[in-house]
């Protein structure tokens, strides 16, 4: 080829000539010289043809914008040995899930700190019926507790649920109650009935009302939660997140900010059990029973773990709303003497209350008991 040829490496080019190899070769490779010198192979014409398809047999895919996430955040207790107490967790959820969901924490100083990456949404929903208070410790064999839930649900047996099976949080979003449940029955579409229970744990029976109302948020407490970092000093502070698709840039219409404050459930004593007054003569002995965030399982030990720097409670005596006595002390149990329920004017009956005081927390839920008429 001359010099001024247009021709180069990758084009295409038709030989009429049968002495030189009629039909089409593919340009490999060109020399600078002045005498441009070429090397080619013989292709087959039927790849560059326009095959059967027209135009207007093709549909294009509609286009679907990314959903906002909805983001529900959960100040619950310690329920998993591998976070930190004061830790709060996240269940996120979209329609359609965009993949994966970048949480941006939004600093102080305006800067954007990528808090967590969550790949796979929550399975939560909303109860459809409302869920009366029962008693800790046993089964709860009431009414089914029917939820509308976005993902599957299933049935395990009462062992698994001892072993720590299907925990679920039901709440309004400013209180949670840490639930169980053995039994999930399909009952319609995304939605199941929930019996076989277990009621109050990892202390929430503190948070547990008279009745969760129809319409309560409830939230499977597996690997579709997320956990996020909270410094302790953080604690009860505000902070504010920038949540959205990850494939999405930070000023996208899709994402969007939230500011909570987060109180460190996991850092809350439970509130003390088996609270008694006995006569003794004139006086009163009060007693009873502290709990334990973590670690009390075993029946092996004397004592479960104290899980605070130091053992701490605070009893309150109060009448008709007034309170008559307070007192600090570090032992569960104490005397009310004749001297002290008359100098408080007690006569006739009043309320105890006790709470165990943990440093970084403060006190915790209280127990309380009525003595008297």
């Amino acid at each position: 080829l001359p010099p001024s040829s247009a021709l180069g490496a990758g084009d295409v080019v038709a030989f009429a000539d049968t002495d030189t190899g009629a039909g089409l070769w593919r340009i490999d490779r060109l020399t600078l010289s002045v005498a441009r010198q070429v090397e080619a192979t013989r292709i087959d014409a039927a790849p560059y043809g326009w095959g059967d398809t027209v135009d207007g047999d093709v549909t294009p895919m509609a286009y679907t914008p990314p959903a906002p996430v909805q983001p529900l955040f959960l100040d619950l207790p310690l329920f998993a040995s591998d976070a930190d107490p004061q830790a709060p967790w996240l269940a996120l959820r979209a329609d359609p899930w965009p993949g994966a969901v970048a949480v941006h924490q939004i600093t102080t100083a305006g800067d954007f700190v990528l808090d967590a990456l969550v790949s796979r949404q929550a399975t939560m929903g909303v109860t459809q019926t409302p869920l009366a208070a029962a008693p800790i410790g046993r089964w709860d064999n009431g009414p089914a507790l029917r939820v509308q839930m976005n993902g599957a649900m299933a049935s395990v047996t009462r062992a698994a649920v001892l072993g720590g099976a299907n925990l679920l949080a039901i709440g309004t979003g400013d209180a949670w109650e840490i639930l169980q449940f053995a039994q999930a029955e399909l009952v319609g579409p995304d939605l199941y009935d929930l019996r076989t229970r277990l009621r109050g744990q990892f202390g929430t029976d503190a948070d547990m009302p008279l009745e969760w109302p129809a319409g309560a948020q409830v939230v499977v407490l597996d690997a579709g939660v997320t956990r996020l970092d909270l410094p302790s000093d953080a604690v009860g502070l505000a902070r504010r997140y920038r949540i959205g698709p990850a494939s999405r840039p930070l000023d996208d219409p899709a994402q969007r900010d939230f500011e909570v404050t987060f109180g460190g459930i996991g850092l809350r004593p439970y509130r003390p059990v088996h609270l008694r007054a006995t006569a003794q003569g004139g006086d009163l002995a009060v007693t009873w029973v502290r709990r334990t965030r973590w670690g009390g399982d075993s029946w092996t030990g004397v004592e479960v773990p104290l899980m605070e720097e130091r053992e701490s409670y605070r009893l309150r005596v109060t009448k008709d709303g007034d309170l008559l006595r307070e007192v600090v002390l570090d032992a569960p149990n104490w005397t009310y003497t004749t001297t002290a329920q008359a100098a408080d004017g007690a006569g006739g009956g009043f309320t105890l209350s006790v709470a165990q005081v943990s440093a970084t927390y403060g006190a915790g839920p209280f127990a309380t008991l009525q003595v008297g008429a």
